[in-house]
Order: C-alpha cells, then structure tokens, then sequence
C-alpha cells in the first residue's frame, strides 16, 4: 500500500514538473532571423541557378538553426517569377541587376522552415507589378507570411496562441516607405492594438563594405534616400514595436537594446548564390535566435555565425568571425550599450539594464 501511493506520488511529481517546464517554455518566443535571400537568378540565363535547381541544398547545413524559431525570417532579395517579359529597365548596368528566382524555389525557403518573409526592397520590383504577383502567389503557396509592398504591407497571425503583426518597409517604389515615419508610426499603432508582438522589417541604409557603422543620420546611395535607420527604429519602438529586424546594405551592422526591445540594424547577405558580391566580410552573416516575452520583451538572443562563398551553400563559420565583427560595430556605433549588451564566445548576447 505504501509502496503503491509512493510510485503515485512520484509520477504525479514527474508530471507536474514536466507541465511546468512546458508552461515555462511557451511564455518564451523565439523568433530566427537572417538578411537577405536570392537563392540564384534565372535571369539573364540559367547558369546563374544552383545545380539541378535544388534550392534546399543551399539552406541544407543551417536548418537546424531555423528549427529552433516560433518565426523563422528572411528579406526575400528578388522576385519570384518564371517570367522575364517585365524585366526593369537599368540606365547603368554596371550597378543594377534583376534577380528572377523560378517559383518553384518557393518549396525550398517552406522546406527550410522558414515562414515570414519581407518583400520591401530595391529588387522585388524587378519585373514590375507581374514579378510582385507572381512573388506573392509564390509564397501564399507555400504558406509562407509576408509583407511590404502598398498592395500588402502588413500580415497578421496567430501562432501556438500568440498573433504577430508584421509589416516591412524600404524607400523603394511599391513598397511601404521608410521615409514617412508619420505613416509607419501609424502602421504600427494599428498593429499593437490587436497583436500580441509586433515585429518590423526595414530594408535601409546604403550599401557595402564602407556603410557598416549606423550613422544616425539620414543615409543617400545612389541618390536615392536610404533612410535614417537609427531614428526610423526608435520610433518605430515608441510607436509600439517589439523586434526590429533590418538589411539591405549587404554587410552586416550592430545591434541595439532600446526600451527593452531588439534591433538588428542589419544582417547583411545571408543566402546570396549568385551576382551578389560575398568576397570578404560581405559573405560573413548572422543567424539571430531572439528570445522575448509574450509582450515582446527582450530576453536572450543566440547569434550563430555563418559565411558564404560565390555559387556555395551558406555555412555555419566556425571562426565566428560575424560575432567579432557585430561586437567591435555595436560598442563602436552604440558606446552607451558597451556595458549593458554582452556577448559571450559563443555568440550568446544578454542584457543588464
């Protein structure tokens, strides 16, 4: 008889402790981000295409990173279309490209496990408002979140309980722009009213090895206003966002804790197989595992680093050399976070407030 209520004893506290555990964990979210994602082009020709069209190979050695995301995010670099009737006009070859990746490479960015996409950039409209349908069809198909253009700027869902609301920008045509920060501000009220976290995608800032730092001020490239990310972020945190998730200058940049909420300011070129410069730290690029709250409040983060070669799978590195270079931009762009953010040889990243 003793014996009998001391193994029921011992179940109902195995029981009990395992329910808590869960409980515990599903207060956690764990949202996986990276830059950007042109899984090749078959634009101008198909040479530029990864081998027999297998997309997933590409993603092949860090899936198991994206596995670990309630969300798992990407800045789709490109269009997704069969087509190349439409393709933009360029008066300077020489410093603008289309990327045409065939849609089919949809099912690879599902397979990987990714499920939230921003499409606000300078190359979804490379083959005008057909290559913008054809993208969205493309990742509807795949049950894959997104947003970005005017046509669709924001998504809302609900996962395992808990509605995200989305919305990306960039300073490009058809996209939600960057530059009216009294509309974005807008945007995102909207959102905070009725969702749970609230996440923001912003393709800004000029491009390349010598537009690493996050100036705070407004950035021109190519005259066109590339935006001030440092301003656009904090409102865009005032106005009621909870993870501020950036790219578009092809190199990775610092972070930042604002308000308790993080911003990557950039993530550079994550998976970029073809006709995108990697040489150097262009092809060094994060994987972020953020951690918050229910209420979006920053917690942890993971930064996993990886680096890519031309026309090669992205891998993860184990030089970390991402990791260094994130930590000497942080403390250098951001000398009021030097002893608040701490980022441990492992890429683990904490924060004493």
């Amino acid at each position: 008889m003793i014996k009998t209520k001391l193994k029921n004893i011992l179940i109902f506290a195995f029981l009990f402790s395992f329910i808590n555990v869960n409980v515990f964990a599903s207060d956690t979210l764990k949202i996986v981000a990276v830059g950007d994602i042109m899984m090749g082009t078959s634009y101008p020709n198909s040479s530029f295409l990864p081998p027999d069209n297998d997309a997933y190979a590409l993603f092949a050695n860090v899936k198991k990173n994206f596995d670990k995301g309630n969300i798992v995010f990407g800045n789709l670099e490109g269009a997704m279309t069969d087509s190349h009737t439409n393709v933009k006009s360029c008066s300077n070859p020489d410093v603008c490209y289309a990327f045409a990746m065939p849609t089919e490479f949809g099912k690879a960015l599902k397979k990987a496990g990714i499920n939230l996409m921003s499409i606000a950039n300078n190359h979804t409209g490379d083959f005008g408002d057909a290559g913008r349908q054809s993208t969205a069809n493309a990742l509807k198909t795949n049950k894959i979140h997104f947003a970005g253009l005017v046509s669709c700027p924001t998504d809302t869902f609900t996962l395992n309980g808990v509605k995200y609301g989305f919305v990306a920008f960039a300073p490009n045509n058809g996209t939600v722009n960057i530059n009216d920060i009294a509309e974005a501000e807008n945007i995102v009220r909207e959102l905070n009213k009725t969702c749970n976290i609230v996440i923001v995608s912003m393709h800004a800032g000029a491009e390349g090895v010598k537009y690493q730092h996050v100036t705070r001020n407004q950035e021109l490239f190519l005259g066109e206003n590339r935006g001030n990310v440092y301003q656009f972020a904090h409102r865009m945190i005032d106005a009621g966002a909870d993870v501020i998730l950036g790219h578009g200058p092809h190199v990775s940049r610092a972070i930042e804790i604002y308000k308790d909420r993080f911003i990557t300011y950039s993530m550079g070129n994550f998976l970029t197989y073809s006709r995108i410069n990697v040489a150097g730290v262009s092809g060094l690029a994060p994987i972020y595992t953020i951690e918050t709250d229910k209420n979006g409040k920053f917690l942890r983060a993971t930064l996993t680093s990886t680096r890519q070669e031309k026309s090669k799978p992205v891998i993860i590195d184990s030089e970390k050399q991402v990791l260094e270079v994130i930590k000497n931009l942080t403390f250098s762009d951001f000398p009021e976070m030097k002893n608040k953010i701490i980022f441990g040889e492992n890429g683990e990243i904490t924060y004493k407030n």
